[in-house]
């Protein structure tokens, strides 16, 4: 046990903060594919996300907000995700093209355009470093629990919290009020839902949008805990690990956020496996490779199992408003 808790304590806290983005852009991609849309540009809102992020964050530090400018870029993303988003949803939506088609245009667009602006901006494929971050913190008094507090309480960003504390939200909007029976109504069955005089088009096109300022978010944490500054590669397949998270989880809210910590768990056993007994002579490469891997394996295994909304990548044609 003695040797056990040390690595747990460096294991446990690094997975819930390489959870915290996938978690957040998964709680996205749920009210998009809630609400019938598929959503494979889960990638591409978060590129866009982290983009905003940075350039916010470097923005207002300009401007001499400080310590708050982290929490403007997260602003700035969210916002800028879910306009972003309206390239899927009237493609989508609105002039009916496939749905995955058009969620992979939206990630070859969010790389090629980024890119393309923080060249034209900054003359190099990076954006400048940015100097206020969101620092890791100890949850007073739980932070003093023995065993459970460094574990849980310890060296944790305050966004890994807020992520957490959003999943639950999420389950309580979709499935305790109006507007998530709607929302799951016209991704199960939209002619029913157009019958009873819910708008089928306009849920949706709210589903995409909060796709969008989920995924913005994700982004943005990422870049700005993690990376701290933006280039074409920051986010390397997060967004896909966000929805084999969805997917895994079985589209709902909790299901998401074990999926999340799983994948987590994975990113933070390859980034922290050289610290530990008996991994620390496995080549890196292995290691690096690891939660894809088990992205894939988790899904391979899972998802004949999980059953979608049943209107998914279907558009609504008769009776739509």
């Amino acid at each position: 046990m003695d040797m056990i808790l040390p690595i747990l304590y460096t294991i446990v806290p690094a997975a819930l903060i390489a959870a915290t983005p996938l978690l957040l852009t998964a709680m996205g991609g749920l009210f998009s594919e809630r609400s019938g849309v598929v959503n494979i540009g889960l990638e591409g809102l978060m590129v866009m996300g982290a983009f905003a992020g940075i350039v916010g964050t470097l923005f207002f530090e300009s401007l001499g907000f400080g310590a708050a400018s982290p929490w403007m870029g997260i602003l700035v993303a969210i916002v800028l995700g879910s306009i972003f988003s309206l390239f899927h949803a009237v493609a989508s939506i609105s002039l009916r093209a496939d749905q995955i088609v058009s969620g992979v245009a939206l990630n070859f667009l969010a790389v090629g355009l980024t890119v393309f602006i923080v060249r034209e901006v900054f003359e190099r494929g990076q954006t400048d470093t940015i100097s206020a971050r969101i620092f890791r913190i100890n949850v007073p008094f739980l932070s003093d629990i023995p065993v459970i507090g460094p574990m849980f309480f310890s060296r944790i960003y305050v966004t890994t919290y807020i992520a957490f504390a959003l999943a639950i939200l999420v389950w309580y909007v979709v499935f305790k009020t109006p507007f998530g029976l709607r929302l799951r109504s016209v991704g199960e069955h939209p002619m029913a839902a157009d019958t009873m005089g819910i708008k089928v088009n306009r849920m949706r096109y709210i589903g995409v949008m909060l796709s969008g300022a989920f995924g913005g978010m994700g982004g943005a944490v990422y870049a700005i805990t993690t990376a701290g500054n933006f280039a074409g590669g920051t986010i390397v397949g997060q967004g896909f690990m966000a929805l084999a998270a969805l997917i895994f989880g079985k589209w709902h809210p909790f299901g998401a956020m074990g999926a999340a910590v799983f994948f987590g768990f994975a990113q933070a056993l390859s980034i922290s496996a050289q610290q530990i007994p008996g991994l620390a002579n496995v080549p890196q490469v292995y290691m690096l490779i690891l939660p894809y891997v088990l992205t894939i394996l988790a899904l391979a295994g899972f998802v004949g199992k999980a059953e979608p909304p049943k209107a998914l990548n279907q558009p609504y044609e008769k009776g739509s408003r």
